[in-house]
């Protein structure tokens, strides 16, 4: 089977908890089966990026998914996944002066046309 990799675009955080975590645990679920799969935030999914924020999406459904803060920690720590978040969303939603995740980086839209050159995009 051809090596595959994956970009998942994710452009909510707060106003669709479900959504995001079902995106995680795709990704929790893919990369324990070797598959390359890293993150590009935009819009609101950018706050995903802030240290701390992820524990606070606590009105997230009951038993759909395992919940936000401990799928991105299984995706840092065990698989280190990496959390690209878009520039020209840092200065709106003010990441410019606050600590961000492990594993995470700043980088402008054209490196996820690059990406998208490489691998498969999948939005959420």
């Amino acid at each position: 089977m051809p090596e595959k990799k994956f970009v998942f675009v994710i452009t909510e955080s707060y106003e669709k908890p479900n959504r995001v975590a079902g995106a995680l645990q795709l990704a929790t679920n893919m990369r324990a089966l070797d598959i390359e799969v890293d993150f590009f935030l935009m819009d609101s999914g950018v706050l995903l990026a802030r240290e701390g924020f992820a524990e606070s999406l606590i009105w997230q459904s009951k038993g759909q998914f395992s919940q936000v803060a401990e799928l991105m920690k299984t995706l840092i720590d065990d698989f280190d996944t990496k959390f690209f978040i878009c520039a020209s969303c840092v200065k709106h939603h003010e990441l410019d002066s606050v600590p961000l995740i492990k594993n995470s980086e700043i980088k402008p839209g054209s490196f996820l046309a690059e990406m998208l050159l490489e691998r498969q995009g999948m939005s959420f």
